[in-house]
């Protein structure tokens, strides 16, 4: 879903005019920046949380070339799903009945880590690509 089709939703469901609904999704957004950039810790209840998280400086290296990299500290965002978004989710790729079952299959919680080696292999790319311009 993009942030257009997120304005028309929200305008349909409410019965705004897309520009009326486009002034609320906006003002949200800004919202959530304005308090990750306070460090504060934003938390939708049934949906998520949204907070910052600080990553030291390292030593990277080019997957291309082999050579090594800086990589500065920086401030990245981190949402976090809450146990109802992720209850719902699951039933529906695995089926209604199936939400809560004898803890088969449950799984462990990766995902920091995918999206840290993720922004960590995007940022060696663009490391790479300003030292290569």
């Amino acid at each position: 879903m993009t942030k257009a089709e997120l304005v028309e939703e929200v305008a349909r469901a409410a019965e705004l005019t897309k520009k009326d609904s486009e002034v609320i999704v906006e003002e949200v957004f800004k919202n959530i920046v304005q308090a990750l950039n306070r460090g504060e810790k934003i938390e939708l209840r049934g949906f998520g949380s949204f907070r910052v998280r600080q990553r030291d400086a390292r030593r990277g290296r080019n997957p291309k070339t082999g050579a090594p990299v800086d990589i500065p500290a920086k401030r990245v965002p981190y949402f976090k799903p809450g146990k109802e978004l992720k209850e719902l989710i699951n039933a529906q790729s695995i089926g209604v009945g199936s939400v809560g079952g004898d803890g088969a299959g449950d799984e462990v919680d990766d995902d920091d880590d995918f999206i840290e080696d993720a922004d960590d292999a995007a940022g060696e790319i663009a490391a790479e690509a300003g030292a290569e311009s």
